[in-house]
């Protein structure tokens, strides 16, 4: 389901101008620049429904070339059932994940965020997907952002809380709980099943 008009045309609003910013050398240029970067500020708020001081407190640190987010997601199966978090800030169950650290490799960071959220150890062993957060219905965001999906391996660890997460529990794809929508999708588990039981399957893309 692709992101409604608005959102588009905001984020595409925030690129250029974050980019006129950055190449810029005309300041009357850059003066304009910066309006539109207020104007779609302004834009995201109300599309958000957040306050304009929070929008711009996420947008106003961003500099240079405007590239997407990288969010990345363990996959972890157990007994032919899924490892899923209870996100604090909604309440809602997700596969463990958050941003990739710069310099850091997507295998360490999914095992790390895992580690993490969880408490287990697992080794990354399978790219499963690489998906357009726009394009898989997830609920509007300020960001564009892909999304990664790596199959992991437990190798130790035991259930245990993050300051972000409460509970770690597995689920079989009858009993998934109410999910973190923002995080992940009833779409995105049904399809974390179906490379479960074809373990042969390719990469998923866009």
């Amino acid at each position: 389901m692709p992101i409604p008009q608005c959102l588009d045309w905001a984020q595409r609003l925030e690129m250029l101008a974050q980019s006129g910013l950055q190449y810029g050398e005309n300041e009357y240029d850059r003066e304009r620049y910066r309006t539109v970067k207020q104007i779609a500020t302004e834009m995201l708020s109300a599309l958000s429904q957040e306050d304009l001081p929070v929008i711009q407190g996420l947008i106003d640190p961003q500099s240079g070339y405007t590239t997407p987010k990288i969010d990345i997601r363990g996959v972890v199966f157990r007994d032919d059932q899924i490892l899923l978090v209870r996100e604090l800030a909604d309440n809602g169950w997700t596969l463990p994940g958050g941003w990739v650290d710069v310099n850091e490799p997507p295998s360490r960071a999914a095992e790390r965020e895992v580690w993490e959220e969880s408490g287990f150890k697992v080794k990354a062993r399978k790219l499963l997907a690489v998906l357009d957060r726009n394009q898989h219905g997830f609920p509007p965001y300020i960001f564009h952002a892909y999304k990664i999906y790596i199959l992991c391996e437990i190798t130790g660890g035991a259930p245990s809380d993050s300051h972000e997460t409460a509970g770690a529990r597995f689920f079989a794809p009858d009993e998934i709980p109410p999910l973190s929508l923002a995080r992940t999708t009833p779409e995105v588990i049904e399809r974390m099943f179906e490379h479960y039981t074809h373990p042969d399957w390719p990469t998923d893309f866009d």
